[in-house]
């Protein structure tokens, strides 16, 4: 929102939410009714063409949206070194917003004038006379307005609100309130309805032009410098008539300078060109793929999944994760993603943050959670975890943390088989499980005394009972075979306090894995449900309250944090992601991962040493 907001800067369906698309059901049914009613000689197929364009924007601006946080998470050629927040995500969020103004007016002009019908596929004329239009009265009017709108007047009401994000991203170009797009629609209209009224318009050059346009916008907020300096070493007068991702930067971070719409031609002449616009360009050309002291190793989930990472749809990523009506129109897309991961998968960067000195950066393999559950995957899963390490080591990485699924008993031993196969890793593989022990134990209320542990017994699962016992808290599970093995696993003196219960009345349960529908309806009203597990259970009970996944709130220091991690709540990590950034910023050079486990007491002061909160236990005290 612009400082002072002015008048017309909401958009007249913000009221509608995510159905604000309905806006363009008139104009759409009105043109297949036309369609249909008419003779075949009297048809017309220009407004049929209105929504597929405005589904290849959409489509043309996510795919810049994918590969900019893909480039400036890696690092190389990035421009600006500061990272998003999730206030930017939320301003950012109505992008499409554009997209549903100019397919209503498309719809009034072709509707309403007969010169919007019956257009051609092509003609050269009209483009040529388009292409000029744009780079004389287009390019010209827009420096001025541009320019104009840094006036304290109109900055403070209307364009404060774009340049509220110094760090840009594709969709960062379009961020404007109503009245600011009205007046660039009247702009790029001029060269669109000059062709319009002189016969030369064809589907072809408007199709060309709102093409053009979004590229160079998406093209100049994008963050990260990709034009190779030999293109203005071969075509010199090529500076002046395209801008690059670094020029506009600058204006972003200087707000003086760099007024240009595309061409920076008319900053040349009125002397507004920065001066560090050239030396800008050519550091960010040069700038190296960034070097991550922490990987945090992760995988997708669901088939949906795809869409609610960062490198998904940004407003789907910056919330936990949950079902949304409208992923199922994109049902092909979705199973095509999964038939892919059988065929081709690989690792890709996702994400990348700062703690202090730490560089910490986010990969993930292209495998789902229902891929893990085959045991014919485990070598292929294992493969490109291992290749993962490798690579990690290979470029200088200190900690690699293996989150999700990426670590199982039955899979690599809980990541430790890497380190047999690879003895002399100077990259410390993490499991996490000791930090994962610390949350769950310190998210049980201190007035207990009685607890159940249910589900698949982990390494997590049996640190939990030792430790539980440790303090004299009574440790109950349903079935003899897992009292067997606890037994095993904890100290002889402790037997006393570990038993198979015999009524299910316990008000706290911690789960993991494999825990049944059957297990739940089993426990009292009001019971804790508290997952000791990386993957959490299903809710199936109203009655009771569901702990999350063992995470901890991040400190404000960290940067770059806005995206959720999976179905987890905003600045909240996993346990096993910061257990990872603990074991760098404390220099600790063992690995923790096969069946050892750290002292659990440390890590959990020296997570909290870092500025890591617990979250809070969504219950009262309920002992019994």
């Amino acid at each position: 929102m612009a400082s002072s907001p002015g008048i017309l800067t909401d958009w007249p369906w913000t009221p509608l939410g995510s159905f604000k698309y309905v806006i363009l059901a008139p104009g759409f049914i009105y043109s297949i009714y036309q369609y249909v009613v008419k003779d075949e000689t009297e048809r017309d197929t220009s407004s049929l063409v209105i929504i597929p364009l405005l589904l290849w924007r959409m489509i043309h601006n996510q795919i810049w949206i994918t590969l900019s946080r893909h480039r400036t998470a890696k690092g190389n050629a990035r421009i600006v070194d500061k990272g998003l927040e999730f206030d930017q995500v939320d301003r950012e969020r109505n992008w499409d917003d554009q997209i549903l103004l100019n397919g209503l007016l498309f719809y009034l002009v072709a509707n309403l004038t007969s010169k919007g019908r019956e257009l051609p596929l092509w003609r050269t004329d009209g483009a040529v006379i388009t292409f000029l239009l744009h780079a004389g009265p287009v390019e010209f009017l827009y420096y001025w307005l541009h320019r104009a709108l840094h006036h304290h007047y109109l900055y403070s009401r209307y364009h404060s609100h774009h340049h509220s994000s110094i760090v840009t991203e594709p969709i960062t170009s379009v961020i404007h309130p109503f009245a600011e797009h009205l007046a660039y629609f009247l702009l790029f209209a001029v060269p669109m309805l000059t062709v319009l009224f002189n016969g030369t318009a064809s589907l072809g050059v408007y199709a060309l032009y709102l093409s053009y346009i979004d590229f160079m916008n998406n093209m100049g907020h994008c963050n990260f410098e990709f034009i190779p300096n030999r293109v203005f070493t071969l075509f010199p007068p090529l500076k002046y008539l395209m801008y690059t991702p670094s020029f506009h930067s600058l204006h972003h971070t200087q707000f003086r300078t760099n007024y240009s719409l595309f061409m920076p031609f008319y900053d040349y002449i009125y002397g507004t060109v920065d001066k560090s616009s050239d030396s800008l360009y050519q550091k960010s050309l040069k700038r190296e793929e960034e070097v991550a002291d922490v990987v945090h190793l992760t995988h997708l989930t669901t088939p949906e999944s795809i869409y609610h990472q960062r490198l998904g749809f940004p407003e789907l990523a910056s919330r936990p994760h949950t079902s949304t009506w409208y992923l199922h129109f994109l049902y092909p897309i979705t199973m095509g993603s999964v038939l892919l991961t059988w065929i081709y998968a690989r690792t890709f960067v996702v994400e990348r943050n700062r703690f202090e000195k730490l560089n910490i950066q986010t990969w993930a393999i292209f495998k789902f959670n229902v891929q893990y559950l085959f045991q014919w995957q485990n070598q292929s899963i294992n493969s490109l975890i291992e290749e993962a390490i490798v690579e990690a080591e290979q470029k200088g990485c200190k900690v690699l943390t293996l989150g999700l699924l990426n670590q199982g008993e039955e899979l690599n031993i809980y990541g430790g088989l890497y380190v047999q196969r690879n003895p002399k890793l100077r990259v410390r593989v993490v499991d996490g499980s000791s930090l994962a022990v610390a949350v769950v134990l310190n998210s049980i209320p201190k007035c207990a005394t009685q607890v159940l542990l249910t589900g698949k017994l982990t390494k997590v699962a049996c640190a939990l009972a030792y430790s539980l016992c440790q303090r004299g808290i009574q440790v109950d599970v349903l079935r003899e075979e897992e009292l067997r093995k606890l037994n095993k696993s904890s100290n002889a003196k402790f037997e006393s306090n570990l038993m198979v219960s015999k009524g299910c009345s316990q008000n706290i349960w911690l789960v993991g894995d494999d825990v049944t529908n059957e297990e739940q309806l089993k426990a009292p009203k009001g019971t804790t449900f508290i997952p000791f597990s990386q993957l959490p259970p299903k809710v199936i009970r109203k009655d009771c309250y569901y702990h999350c996944t063992p995470a901890m709130k991040a400190p404000p220091s960290i940067q770059n944090l806005h995206s959720c991690e999976n179905w987890l709540a905003r600045r909240v990590m996993s346990a096993w992601r910061i257990a990872g950034v603990v074991h760098a910023m404390e220099g600790w050079t063992e690995h923790e991962c096969g069946y050892s486990i750290s002292n659990v007491d440390q890590v959990w002061k020296a997570t909290l040493g870092h500025g890591f909160q617990p979250l809070p236990t969504p219950t009262p005290c309920a002992s019994t």
